[in-house]
């Protein structure tokens, strides 16, 4: 009888015993209160209580942990807008009791300080300054914080403004200004493309038009060169300078008359075609330049008259 007591007794103790044993996971500390007091922080491996008198009070995480706070404010040039800000903080091992005792909702806290410190910088920006400055709202977010939450156990590891978004308005406004800046100045430099292709074009009919001229000047220098020497030739053989000048309009006249008769789509042209017509223009054009030189004659005895 007396050792079927004893099997009862032995597994309380047992129970009691293994009551007493917990173990803490590695970053993460262990509050122990006695009789409600606080008694002791522990801190990872296997550790032990007294049952019945000693009980854990929390479990507090030391990894660092993130909140994303959304602030919705207005800016300088008065345009509501909304920022991420996300916070990266972490509980100090030597100020677990401070992080559990002193502060009960440490989210809320610190959402409300970033709240605060967001809502009184934007405010001195125009929307333009608040993306260029983020870093700086940044800053300034996590000096706060690092003052006010530093006494209540949580050291603020980073502060970052993840994300901009104003008003749906707002942005469709800025994109159209980009795009018609972009508008701007691509038709700038379609502009600039185009002056070029008419300056280079210009100096291309330029360059033509001056070879083009050289060109004929130089054929009609080989042409009088050629008749000179066609004169000279025929004067070696009896033939004197005008008969010689007659002969060879005759002969081009001909040339020009094959050469038109060899194209076939060529307009019709009427030209004399008889012997005598080399004769006759040869005449005329004797009778045109013999013209011309007495007029100057004449324009230059009045001009030296005139100056008598």
């Amino acid at each position: 009888m007396g050792d079927y007591l004893l099997i009862p007794l032995f597994l309380f103790i047992l129970v009691t015993i293994a009551s007493g044993i917990f173990i803490v996971k590695q970053q993460t500390a262990v509050l122990i209160e006695t009789f409600g007091k606080f008694t002791s922080v522990r801190h990872s491996g296997i550790q032990f209580k007294i049952p019945f008198v000693q009980r854990i009070a929390a479990r507090v995480g030391l990894k660092i942990q993130q909140l994303d706070v959304i602030v919705e404010t207005k800016t300088l040039d008065d345009v509501f807008v909304k920022l991420k800000v996300s916070v990266q903080y972490v509980v100090i091992k030597e100020k677990v009791y401070e992080a559990f005792y002193k502060l009960e909702y440490p989210h809320d806290q610190i959402t409300s300080y970033v709240f605060d410190v967001v809502r009184a910088e934007v405010p001195k920006m125009k929307l333009d300054d608040v993306f260029v400055k983020k870093d700086d709202i940044a800053i300034a977010v996590k000096a706060e914080l690092q003052d006010a939450m530093i006494n209540y156990g949580y050291d603020i590891i980073k502060t970052l403004v993840t994300d901009i978004d104003p008003d749906a308005q707002v942005k469709a406004a800025m994109n159209r200004i980009n795009a018609s800046e972009r508008e701007k100045i691509a038709a700038q430099f379609e502009g600039d493309a185009a002056r070029i292709l008419i300056v280079e074009k210009a100096k291309a009919e330029a360059e033509s038009k001056r070879l083009q001229g050289q060109g004929i000047a130089d054929q009609r220098r080989e042409i009088a060169r050629g008749l000179e020497e066609s004169v000279e030739v025929l004067n070696k053989v009896g033939i004197n300078s005008q008969e010689a000048s007659a002969l060879i309009v005759v002969t081009q006249h001909y040339d020009t008359l094959q050469s038109i008769g060899e194209e076939t789509n060529t307009n019709l042209i009427l030209l004399p075609n008889s012997p005598q017509a080399g004769s006759d223009m040869l005449n005329n054009m004797v009778a045109s330049f013999t013209a011309s030189n007495m007029i100057g004659e004449q324009m230059k005895k009045s001009q030296t008259k005139k100056e008598k």
